[in-house]
């Protein structure tokens, strides 16, 4: 529960040396995108501060968030993650049940009003009355906007907190909704994903104790750090698909030379997440190194948006686009130079195809 001891006191009794402090603080610096200069500020703002009280509810969820929390990987990460935070319930995690548990989320409520962030993961139903999830006899509607009154912020991990997910799907019998469509009066970080990356979770929760804010958003109310830019910016295959070399079929001479996976179903062109970057496993592999296009499971309504094996629109759309593009730009500026661009253009395709292929 609550702890006066500040976490460098906590680090310190638990034998973390300061240089591993230092490493982890360069490390959310780098993850969060802020210049070199802040891990100086992070690494001060978390040895002063307290250990934050996080109250985790579960509800509509398959448990994947909690399981991936739990595989952070970084040096250090998961070890400081938990030493940053007094984690007073969470129904997976907690030794306690029953009356003990309701007890012990009721107390870290008490102690620390104002201050302490609820986690939520899973959809919440709302039809009927929210009968289909209950905790302790109370539904998880009511539970939600009884924990959150006096939170400092909430923070939806997972797509069925941030969107609905799946048990918001068609034709969706439960009535589940997002967090966001219950709670209209607390800042609410969204961390998407079926399930999330965890270094975006624990990323974003030493955020908000280092700066005591939230991090700069997208207009989905994710952190920027991790989903500001689509999963095909970052993907190794672009140079594939700049060449207009896809793979047709899972078992074709395309897909076993690794080209693009759009006309396969990738949904990477209209997908905002961190997986080709930060990959999962130990930052081994991520679906499209895998094998597997992006099922978009980041997205609001990824499950209803049509087949995972069928190619988007929007992605022929890029294509056309990026023809048209350079088609104006050799118009504008001359055949000669229009030439010498696309020449330049294949020549990093051509290198990174390579390199990529052995």
């Amino acid at each position: 529960m609550s702890d006066d001891r500040t976490l460098g006191e906590v680090m310190t009794s638990r034998g973390v040396s300061r240089r591993a402090f230092l490493k982890y603080a360069s490390y959310l610096a780098t993850a969060m995108a802020l210049p070199a200069s802040a891990t100086s500020v992070i690494a001060q703002s978390l040895a002063t501060a307290r250990r934050q009280s996080v109250i985790w509810l579960s509800f509509q969820e398959c448990t994947g968030c909690t399981e991936s929390i739990t595989r952070s990987y970084s040096p250090t990460l998961e070890d400081l993650i938990f030493d940053f935070i007094s984690l007073d319930y969470h129904h997976t995690l907690m030794s306690v049940s029953g009356a003990a548990a309701e007890h012990a989320r009721e107390q870290a409520m008490k102690d620390n009003k104002g201050k302490y962030i609820v986690i939520v993961d899973g959809s919440v139903p709302i039809k009927d009355g929210g009968i289909y999830s209950t905790i302790a006899g109370v539904t998880n509607e009511q539970m939600l906007k009884d924990t959150v009154k006096d939170a400092f912020a909430v923070v939806s991990v997972g797509t069925c907190a941030a969107f609905g997910g799946i048990p918001h799907a068609n034709p969706n019998p439960t009535g589940a909704v997002a967090v966001s469509d219950i709670i209209k009066d607390k800042p609410i970080i969204n961390i998407p994903g079926c399930p999330p990356i965890p270094e975006a979770m624990t990323g974003t929760i030493a955020y908000l104790l280092s700066f005591g804010k939230l991090p700069e958003l997208d207009k989905l109310n994710r952190p920027l750090a991790f989903f500001g830019e689509s999963i095909h910016d970052r993907c190794y295959r672009r140079p594939f698909y700049e060449r207009g070399m896809f793979a047709d079929s899972f078992d074709d001479e395309g897909a076993r030379k690794g080209w693009c996976l759009y006309k396969v179903g990738c949904k990477g062109p209209i997908a905002y997440n961190a997986c080709a970057t930060l990959k999962w496993n130990g930052g081994i592999s991520f679906p499209i190194q895998s094998g597997h296009g992006c099922l978009g499971c980041s997205e609001p309504n990824f499950w209803d948006k049509g087949s995972f094996y069928k190619p988007l629109a929007a992605a022929t759309a890029g294509i056309n686009a990026e023809v048209g593009a350079a088609a104006v730009v050799g118009a504008a500026i001359g055949a000669t130079a229009a030439q010498i661009i696309k020449k330049r253009r294949q020549d990093v395709a051509d290198r990174a195809i390579k390199k990529v292929e052995g």
